[in-house]
C-alpha cells in the first residue's frame, strides 16, 4: 500500500519515512522509499500513482544529517494519506474530513499531530478498518 506523508518543511516527513522504511513497528509491512521531498503524482486508470522526480530517485535528506542515498521504488500506487500538519486532530472526525481527492481520485487521508505516535497509527491504519454503525 502507498502512503503519502506530508506536512510543511520540518515537520518530520523524512524521519518519519525513514522510521518505517528502516525500523517499523513489527506490525507493519516492509516499507520502501518512492520519493522524498518532491514527489509525481499522476492518476493512472483510476489510481493515483507516486513516482519520484528523475533528478531526487533515491535521494532522502535528514536535518542535520544531509542528503543520503537510499534503495528506492519507481513507482507506488497511493491508497492513504498522512497529514503531520494537524496541529491538533478530533478525537472522534467526521468522515469527510478522511478523504481527499488527489487528481481527480478519492484517497483516504489521516491527519496525525504527534510525530513519535506516528508509526503506531500508520500500523492500525493498515491492520485495522474503520468502525461503521
Amino acid at each position: 500500500m502507498g502512503l503519502l506523508i506530508r506536512g510543511p518543511s520540518g515537520s518530520g516527513k523524512s524521519t518519519l519515512a525513514l522510521s518505517l522504511i528502516l525500523d517499523g513497528p513489527r506490525a507493519l509491512p516492509p516499507a520502501e522509499l518512492v520519493a522524498d521531498d518532491r514527489v509525481v503524482l499522476t492518476a493512472e486508470n483510476g489510481i493515483l500513482i507516486a513516482r519520484p522526480p528523475p533528478l531526487l530517485a533515491g535521494l532522502i535528506e535528514l536535518r542535520g544529517i544531509g542528503v543520503r542515498r537510499m534503495p528506492h521504488r519507481a513507482y507506488v500506487a497511493v491508497r492513504h494519506v498522512v497529514d503531520l500538519s494537524a496541529p491538533e486532530t478530533a478525537r472522534m472526525p467526521d468522515t469527510a474530513e478522511l478523504q481527499e481527492q488527489i487528481q481527480g481520485i478519492e484517497i483516504l487521508r489521516t491527519p496525525i499531530s504527534a510525530l513519535a505516535l506516528a508509526p503506531v497509527i500508520i500500523a492500525c491504519i493498515l491492520k485495522t478498518r474503520a468502525y461503521e454503525n
